[in-house]
């Protein structure tokens, strides 16, 4: 796959996303030894990779609203609440998420997630490269996102459509009633424990370095459900058309999937696990 030649203008991030086996990511030799593994396969790839050996492993929670009959779903769209946590303790604050996802950029902008809140709010539109069908293949989906930092993790905003659509307006056109309900996916049991260890920086060229990262989604500690090895970086005018280095990035992604086969996991993102469902 090569990407657009220029990037489209509107993309403002690339992620690249690989499911991992849950098998062993509770350990942190496991972890460890993934992390060398990619230094080692970076060097290989000739491409520098900056190791963090200082960075520590932040610890969230992570859940999805929905209606009863999967509206937001059934739409492309996702409703996520990030809430941090301080060894046992979560924090007072949230990270409250809106975004359209679809196969087409185009389709990712049917909806406007821009908020109508008092809170910081960044926009990203994504280009995110997944695992295709057969090894060393990709796909792409696209993500049309706002971000609100530091909302109250008890006023994030009243369980129904109506309460929705006063924060994030162009839910109106759901056409749902104001007293639809809207609850935790798969209820509060559903909550996902999430482990995050950033691992490095990984250059694709001047202008072009990507954070590279694992996460590990768990019921509870112990027991993972499933990883994600992904590395991302910032599209801007600077690199927008810095083509050798998004190939570069692309052919690192497709060589990767073939050199680490035991670790993945098949199937499309964390969030089709919790729905139990391909996006």
């Amino acid at each position: 796959m090569k990407p657009v030649t220029p990037l489209d203008k509107k993309i403002t991030n690339r992620e690249f996303k690989l499911l991992l086996k849950p098998d062993g990511l509770d350990r942190y030799s496991r972890i460890t030894q993934l992390s060398h593994w990619i230094v080692s396969f970076c060097q290989k790839e000739g491409v520098d990779f900056f190791h963090l050996d200082n960075a520590n492993t932040g610890l969230r929670s992570v859940y999805f609203y929905d209606t009863p009959g999967q509206d937001f779903r059934r739409n492309n769209l996702i409703l996520r609440v990030r809430e941090s946590r301080q060894n046992v303790w979560v924090d007072d604050w949230c990270e409250v998420t809106l975004k359209c996802r679809a196969k087409s950029l185009q389709g990712s902008l049917a909806y406007d997630p821009v908020p109508d809140a008092p809170y910081k709010t960044k926009l990203r539109l994504k280009e995110e490269i997944l695992r295709g069908e057969t090894p060393a293949s990709t796909r792409m989906i696209y993500s049309n996102n706002s971000i609100m930092d530091s909302v109250p993790v008890d006023q994030i905003f009243e369980r129904s459509m109506g309460s929705l659509v006063r924060t994030f307006p162009d839910l109106s056109r759901l056409e749902l009633k104001p007293d639809v309900p809207v609850a935790v996916v798969g209820g509060t049991a559903n909550k996902i424990l999430e482990a995050c260890l950033p691992l490095g920086n990984i250059v694709f060229g001047p202008n072009v370095s990507a954070h590279c990262d694992v996460a590990i989604w768990m019921r509870s500690v112990g027991e993972p459900i499933v990883g994600e090895l992904a590395f991302s970086y910032r599209v801007n005018k600077t690199n927008r058309d810095d083509v050798a280095a998004h190939q570069l990035a692309d052919k690192f992604f497709k060589n990767l999937q073939l050199a680490i086969p035991d670790w993945l996991m098949k199937g499309s993102t964390k969030t089709a696990l919790v729905y139990g469902s391909e996006e």
